[in-house]
This record gives structure tokens, C-alpha cells and sequence, in this order.
């Protein structure tokens, strides 16, 4: 039977979008406490399923789909532009598809104006109708307020009026920002995008029989399989030291080891490989927000996607694309060699390189050397890092990473970094190596 928690959460995808959802609301109908509504439509807000906007309350929306979460909402701009909802509250589930900035004659405006966009323009009442009448919501910068006539169409139309006090400019950046984040995240590569579905993965029940085990094993030559109890929980985990001594009659819930280790769905693939890796897993069963299976991961799986990961052109660069980027290698032979130019962005309030930048320069020299003497993947696993002097802005670096040792597993670098011919940091990185195969 399904918990309370998870009954809440059901119930909540099952309301309309745009639904307003409340606390007490949920209390009633459910028979539940308020506390238990209360971390159950949170649950729901890190899921994606509802927002909650100041002034405005907690709202259903769409769950987004990875092809389209570069997109916001107008509940997610609300809260980009601490913004305040004049009309067409019905309509902040929506997403919108651009936005434009009308600082030009209306004429021109227009000409940019889809549906599904957002104006952001100053205090217009005539833009604003003719805005919303060509299908697109309104944002007012510089705290104005909207004519009633304009808040009673956004209700009809259940198109979004909001109002900031940032002027056109900020508000733009902030909007352009939270797409750019998006983006990125995009790009981050999910367990959810490679794992084998619950439909199409091998698992055990608690009532089989070890026998089923042995039946499964010559069926796919794998030896470890995820046990669901009858709610689609998972249990327990069993592979081939537990079956070995036992009788093929036992029922798997004898012999299963509990608390097994799972990973979310919601994990990216990078942590997953760390997980596997560090503990000595192929297959690891897959989980939700209720603890229920929704598929299996292999080891396998996480490698080709690690792979295809670093196939990929980059769309919204993270901060250590922008650092590495400008790298340039003046190695000769086995005399490896990066040198990099400190940026503004790349220092601390003080105008010296930072401990994080430095941490990076460090990680990506280093890797980049272990690639050299072994083709791979690799997982850092530990760096100890030395400030000797403080790099100012505008210096130019060079990073020095020679291998001290070399396994079939295991890679250990020293790096030293140089600025004006003197050593201004030191650093010692062991890496973990993965073969492709």
C-alpha cells in the first residue's frame, strides 16, 4: 500500500495544470497533517510538478521534458525578477518560447512579438493590450503598474501581466542568465537518460525462489539482480556469493543482502561512474523520489555515455569549459607543458588567482597527461594542493605535469605551476583509470 507521502504526490499529478494547490487544501482532502502536505507538495517542487510564487501561492505545472528545459515558465520568471502578478494568474504554467525588450516604436515592436513570448517594456498601457491581444504575456519594469482594462484581458486570456522594479536592461540579463543555466543543465547527462526502463530490466521479487536466479543468470550471464518487495520497493540486491551454498528452493529473501546500495534518477552519469567505480559495482538498480524501481544501470551503460559526453559541442560553457579553453600547449616530446593567461573571471576579490581556478588548471593539466600514456576514462580521486605565491590577474602561467607513477589502475601526477620563471603552487593528483572495454 502506497504511503501517505506518495499518495499526496499521486494526487498531485493527477490535478489540472495551472491547478492552485494549498497546504490546508491537501490536508483536508487527503486526511493527512499539515505537516505531511507540507513536505509532500515540497517533494513535488524539487520534482518539477508544481511552483510556488510569492503572492501568487503554490501552482500545478507541466513537468519538464529534458528536450525543452532550456524554456522557463512565466512562474519561473516571476521568481527570476522577484516580480509581482497583476493578471492572468491562470496562465504562469505556460512556457514561454522568447522574450523581447520593447524600448522602439510600437509599429516596430510588434513585428517581434509571437505568441507564447514575453514584452518587457516600461509603463505602455496600449502596448500592453496589444501585446497580450497578439498572444503574448507582459513584463513591466520599473515597479508600474498595468490599467484594469489590460489585467481584466491578461484573466481572459490567461496571459501573465507582471510587474518588477528592475529596469529593461537588468531584467533582460537575469532572464538571459536563467536561460544560460538551463542549458547547461541541458547538457548534464542524467541515470535517467541511459537506464534500462523497469519494463525491459531483469529483477527479483522477495517471494522468488533462488532457483529463479540461476534461470536468469543463464539467460543473461549476468549475476546481479535488484529485489522489489510487492509495492516495487526495493529490498534487497542478490548476486552470485549470495545464491552459491544455497538451497534452490530458499526464497530470495532469505539469501538477498538488505540496504542494498541505489542510485536516484536524478543523478548525473559523472557521480553514478564515481559510485561504481569507488565501489566495486556493475549494475546498480535505479530509484525515484518513493524509493520505487524504475530501471537499472550497468557499468557499461555509464561508460559509453561518459564517452558520448565528451563527443558532445558544448552549448552554454560551465566556468571550467570558459578556463580550460584557454590552454595552449607548448609540450615538447615528453616535456608536457600548458600555459594559460589569468582572466578577471579567474581570480578572487583580491585580483589573485583562486584556490578553485587553481584546483581546475590542476585537474585538467593532469588528466590530460594520464590520457597521453593511457588511453581512457578516468576518475581524480584525490589532489593536494600548495600555494607557494599569489598569481595577480593578467600573469601568465605555466603548468608543468610529469606522471611519478603508472598502474593498470591507478595514475599519480605532480604538478608544478610557474608564473615569471618562479614556482608559485604545487600539486600531487591521484586518478583512477578506466578501461573502455
Amino acid at each position: 500500500m502506497a504511503t501517505k507521502h506518495e499518495q499526496i504526490l499521486e494526487h498531485i499529478e493527477s490535478l489540472d495544470v495551472g491547478s492552485k494547490i494549498s497546504v490546508r487544501q491537501v490536508a483536508k482532502e487527503l486526511a493527512v497533517s499539515e505537516g505531511t502536505a507540507y513536505r509532500a507538495i515540497k517533494d513535488a517542487e524539487n520534482q518539477g510538478l508544481v511552483s510556488t510564487i510569492e503572492r501568487v501561492g503554490t501552482i500545478r505545472i507541466k513537468k519538464k521534458q529534458k528536450e525543452n528545459i532550456e524554456k522557463l515558465t512565466y512562474a519561473e520568471v516571476v521568481n527570476i525578477v522577484d516580480g509581482q502578478v497583476l493578471g492572468g494568474r491562470s496562465g504562469l504554467h505556460k512556457t514561454l518560447n522568447k522574450f523581447v525588450i520593447g524600448a522602439m516604436k510600437l509599429e516596430a515592436m510588434m513585428r517581434y512579438v509571437d505568441p507564447g513570448s514575453l514584452l518587457i517594456v516600461g509603463n505602455r498601457d496600449q502596448v500592453h493590450k496589444i501585446a497580450l491581444q497578439a498572444g503574448s504575456a507582459v513584463l513591466i519594469t520599473g515597479g508600474f503598474d498595468a490599467a484594469e482594462e489590460a489585467k481584466q484581458l491578461a484573466d481572459e486570456l490567461e496571459l501573465p501581466i507582471i510587474s518588477t522594479s528592475y529596469d529593461s536592461f537588468t531584467v533582460g540579463t537575469m532572464i538571459n542568465r536563467a536561460i544560460y543555466d538551463q542549458l547547461i543543465k541541458k547538457e548534464i547527462v542524467l541515470v535517467s537518460d541511459i537506464l534500462t526502463p523497469v519494463e525491459q530490466s531483469i529483477f527479483l521479487s522477495t517471494t522468488d525462489l533462488v532457483q529463479k536466479w540461476y534461470e536468469y543468470n543463464q539467460e543473461t550471464t549476468h549475476s546481479r539482480y535488484p529485489v522489489v518487495d510487492h509495492n516495487m520497493k526495493v529490498v534487497g540486491i542478490v548476486t552470485s556469493k549470495d545464491v552459491i551454498n544455497a538451497d534452490r528452493e530458499t526464497p530470495i529473501e532469505k539469501v538477498m543482502t538488505r540496504n542494498p546500495i541505489t542510485i536516484s534518477e536524478r543523478t548525473s552519469v559523472a557521480a553514478a561512474a564515481h559510485m561504481m567505480i569507488w565501489e566495486g559495482i556493475e549494475l546498480l538498480p535505479v530509484i525515484n523520489q518513493s524509493h520505487k524501481l524504475v530501471g537499472i544501470i550497468s557499468r557499461q551503460d555509464v561508460l559509453k555515455a561518459l564517452q558520448m559526453i565528451q563527443k558532445q559541442p558544448q552549448v552554454g560553457e560551465t566556468f571550467d569549459d570558459l578556463i580550460t579553453s584557454r590552454f595552449v600547449d607548448e609540450s615538447k616530446g615528453s616535456d608536457y607543458r600548458l600555459t594559460c593567461r589569468v582572466n578577471p573571471q579567474m581570480t578572487n576579490h583580491l585580483g589573485t588567482l583562486s584556490h578553485g581556478v587553481m584546483t581546475t588548471l590542476v585537474t585538467d593539466a593532469g588528466s590530460r597527461v594520464l590520457r597521453k600514456y593511457k588511453k581512457g576514462d578516468l576518475v581524480v580521486e584525490n589532489i593536494t594542493l600548495y600555494f607557494i605565491k599569489p598569481v595577480q590577474i593578467d600573469s601568465t602561467i605555466e603548468i608543468r605535469p610529469k606522471v611519478l607513477e603508472m598502474s593498470r589502475k591507478f595514475g599519480k601526477v605532480d604538478v608544478e605551476i610557474y608564473s615569471e620563471g618562479q614556482v608559485v603552487g604545487k600539486a600531487l593528483m591521484m586518478a583512477q583509470l578506466i578501461d573502455r572495454h
